[in-house]
């Protein structure tokens, strides 16, 4: 059975607005003392919009770290005193322009256990009226649209290559996928 981490002290490093990044001293079973640092960041919401004809919306952003441009589902953190509901909506609407006719809650998991201590909240959306997006001065963002075997593809060719959109796309594709 693995062992268990005993934690002995935790301190907050950095926070901003997003997460805080921590660094915690825990001891071993062997009684031998180690350190573990991470991010907690305020919990995510991914979510997969649906229009009336099948086709899935996704947005197409550059990825600053890589340097290379990513289509992803539109996705985002909770603000603080905001609902985890109410952040996918508006993740939806900030980054798509579109509204929610409908939405479900699919699920949640962790996307980086050894590295960051937040879920992501899986929503499907059905959507079918398109505003305008209101997108933050931090983004700059397309909005793209593709049939679920489109995203297939996509996948196996390595066009998406985020992984929280496949992991996301692993729990909904059977609901969309006949």
């Amino acid at each position: 059975m693995p062992k268990h981490l005993e934690k002995k002290s935790e301190e907050t490093l950095y926070k901003t607005n997003w997460s805080t990044y921590k660094h915690d001293r825990y001891v071993m079973s062997n009684g031998e003392e180690g350190d573990y640092f991470y991010s907690e960041p305020m919990p995510s919401v991914m979510i997969v919009p649906v229009l009336p004809d099948g086709k899935i919306v996704l947005v197409l952003q550059n990825r600053y770290l890589f340097d290379k441009q990513s289509i992803e589902f539109p996705a985002g953190k909770a603000k603080q005193g905001q609902t985890i509901i109410e952040a996918a909506k508006a993740e939806l609407q900030e980054e798509t322009g579109y509204t929610a006719d409908e939405i479900v809650n699919l699920g949640v998991f962790a996307y980086a256990p050894a590295e960051i201590k937040s879920l992501c909240n899986v929503y499907l959306a059905q959507v079918s009226t398109q505003g305008n997006q209101m997108l933050d001065d931090t983004e700059d963002m397309d909005v793209l649209y593709r049939r679920p075997d489109e995203i297939e593809e996509m996948i196996k060719n390595n066009e998406i290559w985020n992984g929280l959109t496949m992991a996301v796309w692993s729990l909904v594709r059977h609901h969309l996928i006949k």
